[in-house]
């Protein structure tokens, strides 16, 4: 079962095994990853750990199941049954059973992956419904914190192992599909200041075990502190500060629910350096303090 160590903040990535319990749900999760490639890197990082049929993604494979790539940074090509399509920030590659592929960042620039592998006939139903299609490999949707929030919610999953999480994985799985489907349903262009917001908190999503660096996100975002403050103010009600302290309150009851993790270790987690800050951050945001959470969720 290779992976990498996700605390590494670069790389982590699981293949996965199933029960026969499995099976019944008809739909299963079989690998997941994410992957932040360096410019001037070989593609894929870690060849020599993935099993040989998902080392070949530069040059040319074919896989036994479905899988759903979202790209959050960088650019690259990809290029399947006769097409050669330009990848960015934002694109979402659908990857076909049987069907040759590949993909690959630009060597100059690279790029940030996230993925779920899936297969069964739940998922064979959603090609034979025409839901998804090979000839629809490739959607532009921008960038989306509640996409990134699915992935980073199954990678969770598939490194913790905790009961059920095959199945819990699996279904997450398909709800990146339906928000990669929906996102492009309703993809009238959205306002500038709504892609404002969606690109910071794709930026806040992937740093919830960090500390919050609001100059860093206007830099990369190329705006003043000013307007990003009133544009979240426009979509959330909320300054971008209070919006990732949300975020990580909502991601600490989502642990604690999970019993992962001491209190403090959770807060340090979370980056939090004083434990205490955070018990009364949670209380005053939940109502009640992290330890009767737990607490209330062991006994449920």
């Amino acid at each position: 079962m290779p992976e990498t160590e996700p605390d590494s903040k670069h790389s982590f990535f699981r293949y996965l095994t199933a029960s026969e319990e499995d099976e019944k749900w008809q739909i299963l999760c079989t690998d997941a990853g994410h992957n932040e490639v360096a410019p001037r890197t070989e593609y894929p990082p870690h060849k020599d750990a993935h099993p040989r049929s998902f080392k070949s993604v530069a040059v040319g494979r074919v896989l036994a199941e479905f899988q759903v790539i979202y790209i959050t940074k960088g650019a690259g090509l990809f290029e399947t049954r006769g097409m050669s399509l330009p990848v960015k920030s934002g694109s979402v590659m659908i990857l076909f059973p049987g069907i040759r592929h590949v993909y690959k960042p630009e060597y100059e620039i690279g790029w940030t992956e996230y993925w779920v592998g899936f297969k069964g006939p739940y998922a064979d139903n959603l090609l034979d419904r025409g839901f998804i299609s090979p000839d629809r490999p490739l959607y532009e949707i921008g960038l989306r914190a509640d996409i990134v929030s699915c992935f980073t919610h199954i990678l969770e999953l598939v490194r913790d192992q905790q009961p059920l999480y095959q199945i819990r994985a699996s279904t997450a799985a398909l709800a990146v599909i339906a928000e990669v489907l929906a996102c492009d349903r309703l993809a009238s262009q959205p306002s500038q200041v709504e892609r404002l917001v969606q690109r910071a908190k794709v930026l806040m999503e992937e740093s919830i075990y960090g500390e919050i660096d609001l100059s860093a996100i206007c830099e990369n975002l190329g705006v003043s502190a000013s307007r990003l403050n009133d544009a979240f103010k426009a979509y959330t009600a909320m300054t971008p500060y209070q919006y990732y302290i949300s975020i990580k309150m909502q991601k600490a009851k989502e642990l604690l629910e999970r019993g992962d993790g001491s209190i403090k270790e959770l807060a340090f987690r979370l980056g939090f350096k004083d434990e205490y800050y955070f018990s009364r951050l949670f209380k005053s945001k939940a109502g009640i303090s992290p330890s009767r959470w737990n607490t209330t969720f062991e006994h449920s």
